[in-house]
């Protein structure tokens, strides 16, 4: 009898029991593919790797279990009695029976998807560590153009685009108001944020606000997403307004939404609950809520001291003071909806030019104004204009930054991204440096020693936060001594180990040459032949990684040592110049 015989009817063993190909999960549950690929989306069923695919490289396999736990799903029975339903009504409709049609679809079937986010989210710390993708798909549905459109015969209603935008107002409005936003950055594909709520990192990428509809997008797959992140971010949004004791859904002023001013009006509904919350009594519990006047700026940072009732960390209290009584106004031309958001995180006040504005462009409180075109008519004296990239520079470093170099006419410093580890890199650009010495200087701490960097000591911004430069001066000078003393000891200890070491080497009163350059070739070999062994040792498998790794670390290094020699080759082009 062969080895691997199996008689007719026993148990399979092995991959063919534990995967299935997906034509065969299909089958066993009895749908359609569409309804099959809806059901693992909204399940977080995800097709599997297993380590030899029995049925060909071309299939995609799921895992038995996990077919099981769709079979015994009631929103199963509920889809099924949908596409019964669906199919009532294209029969009264190809009969031209329009009061039976019209009296189905009001009878029609709906689900929730309440019991099943509680089932894949137990926790709302386990929401919180999933919500990137939800608030990227969110967002970017929130910026298509609010039309019954059909996109590779799909159609996209109104109505969820609509409810994208609301949600994604509620989110942003809520991180503004309690100041949660760390870092932005603006790149080609949009504009990343990430906040930090209840201490998990949540990033997300809004997309620029003239979008294409792309029309080779399976919009009917996204859709499926859409339909489960809308519902998870709408308990997301419930469970953080109450957390800092407002109401869900808000109630926005009408004026404001009609003029698609939802972010500012969301703003108004803090304020307004803010007011309502300060002026309080112990024994009133049913409140209406205060109608603000029109012109009344709608800051976030202008909130009753009995609203704040989470206690803020360090770090949120020095991104809620970093635009602290300042005024902005933005112009037409630049994105008002993100800087909004930004400025109104990170303490600042924003108005712009429309109806429904905090304050006119000649208030003359205004600090900054946003513009973003090669030439202004005409100025006033008592602002300064700045470009778009000069609050997201500032957001990133957390301090306010010399305007120089952002004025209008102006070529911007390079935009850093704030997601990118420059030490870990191996290369430090310019500009991050010359912002490290700010902070230092904003600090109050000492700038590099004179000598090691005499412009930064000639450049008075560069020194704004040090009260007295001759101070600074005189601890520069202390710790270059310091230092020099320092250097002195370990030179005299470093020379006393060697003297001793050469009197403990003499055979004969000869004392016997060590070649330091052998040792270190010699140590140098057999931390290779230890590599070599180990990569010898290793799988296929494993070793394809470890290669792929090495590539990976000399791409990196080739490019960190292209970005200094292109670096080196500008100054030297500009000392010639």
């Amino acid at each position: 009898m062969p080895k691997h015989y199996r008689p007719a009817g026993k148990k399979k063993e092995g991959n063919v029991a534990k995967y299935v190909t997906r034509s065969q999960a299909v089958k066993s549950l009895q749908v359609t593919l569409p309804v099959f690929r809806k059901l693992c989306i909204l399940k977080g069923v995800f097709p599997r790797e297993p380590r030899k695919k029995v049925k060909g490289n071309h299939h995609s396999y799921y895992h038995t279990k996990d077919i099981l736990f769709l079979r015994h799903e009631p929103l199963l029975e509920k889809l099924r009695d949908i596409r019964s339903y669906d199919k009532k009504i294209k029969k009264a409709v190809s009969k031209k029976n329009k009061d039976l049609a019209e009296r189905l679809m009001m009878r029609k079937p709906s689900y929730t998807l309440d019991r099943m986010i509680r089932e894949r989210y137990p926790k709302f710390v386990d929401v919180l560590r999933d919500l990137d993708d939800c608030l990227s798909l969110v967002h970017l549905f929130a910026a298509l153009p609010a039309v019954d459109s059909t996109t590779n015969g799909e159609k996209i209603p109104v109505s969820r685009v609509h409810n994208c935008r609301r949600l994604s107002y509620e989110w942003q409005a809520y991180i503004s108001r309690t100041h949660k936003l760390r870092k932005t950055f603006v790149s080609v594909k949009g504009i990343y944020y990430q906040a930090v709520v209840e201490g998990q990192t949540v990033t997300w990428l809004t997309p620029h606000a003239l979008q294409q509809v792309l029309s080779e997008v399976d919009y009917r797959i996204l859709l499926t997403f859409l339909e489960f992140y809308e519902a998870l971010l709408g308990f997301v949004n419930f469970k953080l307004y109450h957390s800092i004791n407002v109401k869900y859904p808000p109630i926005l002023d009408p004026q404001l939404d009609a003029l698609a001013a939802d972010l500012y009006a969301l703003t108004r509904y803090f304020d307004a609950r803010s007011a309502r919350l300060g002026s309080m009594t112990s024994g009133s519990d049913q409140m209406q809520l205060q109608q603000l006047p029109p012109n009344e700026i709608g800051s976030l940072v202008q909130i009753s001291e009995g609203a704040n009732e989470y206690e803020e960390d360090e770090e949120t209290r020095e991104c809620k003071n970093l635009f602290k009584n300042m005024n902005f106004f933005l112009s037409p031309e630049v994105p008002r909806e993100s800087l909004l958001f930004v400025i109104s995180a990170f303490g600042g006040r924003v108005s712009w030019d429309g109806e429904g504005a905090p304050f006119e462009e000649s208030d003359q409180s205004i600090s900054y104004q946003v513009v973003d075109r090669p030439t202004l008519g005409r100025k006033i004296l008592s602002r300064e204009y700045v470009q778009p990239q000069w609050v997201f520079d500032c957001v990133n470093a957390r301090i306010i930054l010399p305007t120089a170099n952002y004025m209008v006419g102006c070529v911007c410093p390079p935009h850093l991204s704030p997601f990118v580890d420059n030490e870990a890199e191996g290369h430090v650009p310019e500009y991050a440096e010359a912002i490290e010495r700010l902070k230092a200087a904003q600090r109050k701490e000492v700038l590099p020693l004179p000598g090691s960097g005499k412009e930064d000591f000639d450049d008075p911004q560069s020194l704004a936060g040090i009260a007295d430069r001759a101070e600074a001066i005189e601890v520069a000078k202390k710790r270059k001594e310091m230092a020099t003393r320092e250097k002195q000891y370990f030179d005299e200890l470093r020379n006393e180990v060697e003297e001793y070491q050469i009197a403990d080497t003499t055979v004969d009163n000869e004392p016997i040459q060590i070649d330091n350059e052998r040792i270190d070739q010699d140590l140098r070999q057999l931390e290779e032949d230890e590599a070599s062994r180990g990569e010898a040792l290793m799988g296929r498998k494993h070793r394809n990684i470890l290669k792929a790794m090495k590539i990976g670390i000399q791409k990196k290094k080739d490019d960190t040592q292209r970005l200094k020699k292109r670096q080196k080759q500008i100054k030297e082009s500009q000392v010639l110049d």
